[in-house]
């Protein structure tokens, strides 16, 4: 069955706005993560860095999404989805957007660098990362996938690197592991989509697929997506009786573990589905998993602050 759209009419602003993604900002909330798991989050030395970091990602990745629309608009147009994008729609022209890019990059590096030269490294890493990818690596299978998940590793580590804190190899191992689940379960969750349509005959083989896809198989997809979620959940296990070494009136942390297992389990039921294309809607379109979060994060939150 097709899943073309009809494209929208846009005014010249609001195409700009919709080429920059606003929806995906959602995933530059990890930029709490490390200053959460540090219990110093709600610290104003650290919420405010954290909040910078947090604008800071949503400028610089907005500049790399016009970028990559630019560099992708022909293949866009014969999407049935990616077709609606601005650039492709010709709402957008390519000129302008990448001048907004540029002008959003200097806006994230001049913010980054004046909250911290750390978080500026962080931010100069995301932007190479993310550029190589979409000039010369995001056909690459397995290299490309490394590069999506350092993506979500680097906004993970960002509120950290921001605030001066120290981030800990339990956090690490998390949040990487953590970051190529996500990665693998968004590649699947493309492939899984691309094959349902050639079964229907609503495209040919090579039609709407990105070019990396060739190189995976479900059963390879399936195969890291649980590998990383094995690890993430033994990882998350560990770090969190190490947190719960800090004392406590009550063991916040050792009970954090049960919503993050089952969220993690709830994640890839959606995946297993092929409905975590966009990990940003899939988490936000599941309200149980919305509510696993909500419970892991106060848990966690007490545990890390030792109340």
């Amino acid at each position: 069955m097709s899943t073309d759209v009809n494209i929208p009419q846009r005014s010249a602003f609001t195409a700009l706005v919709v080429a920059m993604r606003p929806r995906q900002w959602a995933k530059n909330v990890l930029v709490f993560a490390a200053p959460l798991a540090a219990g110093s989050l709600f610290e104003p030395s650290v919420l405010w860095p954290s909040i910078g970091a947090f604008v800071a990602f949503c400028l610089i990745s907005s500049a790399t999404y016009l970028l990559n629309d630019v560099r992708d608009v022909a293949s866009d147009r014969d999407h049935p989805t990616k077709r609606a994008r601005p650039i492709a729609a010709g709402q957008l022209a390519p000129g302008v957007a990448i001048a907004a890019a540029g002008v959003l990059a200097i806006a994230a590096l001049a913010l980054s660098f004046w909250i911290s030269l750390a978080l500026a490294g962080v931010i100069v890493a995301y932007a190479v990362f993310t550029i190589a990818y979409s000039l010369f690596l995001k056909h690459e299978p397995v290299i490309e996938l490394a590069l999506l998940a350092m993506g979500f590793l680097l906004r993970a580590i960002a509120g950290g690197a921001a605030s001066d804190l120290p981030i800990s190899q339990w956090f690490l191992i998390v949040a990487g592991f953590g970051s190529l689940f996500m990665a693998a379960g968004k590649r699947y969750s493309e492939l899984h989509r691309t094959l349902e349509e050639t079964a229907d005959g609503a495209h040919t083989p090579s039609s709407h697929t990105r070019r990396s896809l060739d190189g995976y198989t479900l059963g390879y997809l399936r195969f890291v997506w649980a590998t990383a979620a094995a690890v993430t959940i033994t990882g998350y296990c560990l770090w969190a009786f190490d947190v719960a070494a800090t004392p406590a009136s009550f063991p916040w942390a050792e009970w954090s573990v049960l919503p993050f297992v089952l969220a993690i389990l709830r994640y890839g039921v959606v995946v297993d589905r092929g409905e975590a294309e966009a990990p940003e809607d899939a988490a936000l379109g599941d309200k149980v998993l919305l509510a696993l979060g909500l419970i892991w994060l106060v848990l966690f939150g007490l545990g890390a602050s030792g109340v």
